[in-house]
């Protein structure tokens, strides 16, 4: 490419960054199509500039909230004004390398294979390790939650089992003939008492220290007869824990908290659709959950979580033959 040419194409550039200049943007694209490295990177300034724009007008928004309609400061004219000066500083921001989005694009866009491609990123990339943190510092909240006494509560959540592995070992026989009535694996099961009670690390029980023996966290509803026992629990609104107290059926044994599991969601036709299909477990907690079993929006898969997992999995082992 001659001297001249490139100094055109590098003038057609710089003039696309003034947004009131549509024949610069037109200049752009016909370097971008001829392949110039340079169209790339005032294309990824292009777009930080509009993602200033954006911050801008959001505070902007946040501003006229708390705004006098009354003041000649706040009339529509002015508001015109300064919506395209809001434009022409998000374009000069994003020249200047304000904020570096538009070297990061540059990187990821780019064929010379310095960088991860954008596919990469686009398909989780490294941002899964991001996701469990997230789901782990989550799960840390709740556990603290539960842990905390009340001073109001009639009673507590106590451990029932020293391990998971003894919480499985424990419970599989009356697991499996619970399963068998509902036509499920015994591991579905396990796993959602599991994620229920912590791997019996909190289970409910009385004031006076009495095990009451709830597997499945149901609430002693006006359909429950038998004991009750109130403790502190996590209900969701949305995606935000909040903690209640509220009362829950009490059992006897483990096995009638089993059983009484089989006949609840049996009995239940909001739990029709999750009964027919009982063959997968996945689509199984799904439908339950869906049918509002439970508030946890990630209920399904912290079940599966623990029914894929190997804690379960490798105890299980060795229970079967």
């Amino acid at each position: 490419m001659s001297m001249d040419l490139t100094n055109n194409v590098k003038s057609q550039l710089e003039m696309s960054r003034s947004v009131h200049d549509l024949s610069g943007l037109d200049g752009l694209r016909a370097a971008a199509q001829k392949g110039d490295k340079g169209a790339l990177e005032e294309a990824a300034k292009q777009f930080e500039a509009i993602f200033v724009q954006m911050l801008l007008k959001s505070m902007r928004k946040g501003q006229e909230a708390l705004a006098d309609k009354d003041s000649p400061f706040n009339s529509e004219q002015v508001k015109f004004y300064r919506d395209m000066h809001d434009q022409q500083l998000a374009t000069d921001m994003s020249t200047n390398g304000s904020l570096g989005l538009a070297e990061i694009i540059v990187q990821q866009m780019s064929l010379d294979g310095s960088v991860m491609p954008a596919g990469a990123v686009r398909s989780d990339g490294n941002l899964s390790v991001l996701n469990r943190h997230h789901v782990m510092i989550r799960e840390a909240s709740e556990e603290r939650m539960l842990s905390a006494g009340s001073v109001n509560a009639s009673a507590s959540k106590q451990a029932a089992f020293d391990t998971p592995e003894t919480f499985v070992q424990t419970l599989f026989p009356q697991a499996q003939a619970a399963a068998e009535r509902l036509g499920i694996d015994p591991k579905a099961l396990l796993a959602q008492a599991a994620v229920e009670t912590g791997w019996g690390k909190y289970v409910m029980h009385q004031h006076d220290g009495q095990n009451a023996h709830n597997l499945f966290g149901i609430k002693a509803d006006k359909r429950w007869g038998g004991e009750k026992v109130v403790v502190d629990t996590l209900e969701f609104n949305g995606n935000i824990p909040q903690k209640q107290q509220a009362s829950f059926r009490s059992y006897q044994n483990f096995e009638a908290s089993l059983q009484d599991y089989v006949d609840f969601v049996s009995d239940n036709p909001r739990y029709k659709d999750a009964l027919s299909k009982t063959d997968n477990p996945q689509a199984y907690f799904e439908a339950l959950q869906a049918a509002g079993y439970a508030t946890d929006p990630n209920y399904a898969n912290k079940i599966m979580s623990v029914y894929q997992g190997a804690t379960l999995n490798n105890t299980m082992n060795e229970l079967l033959p």
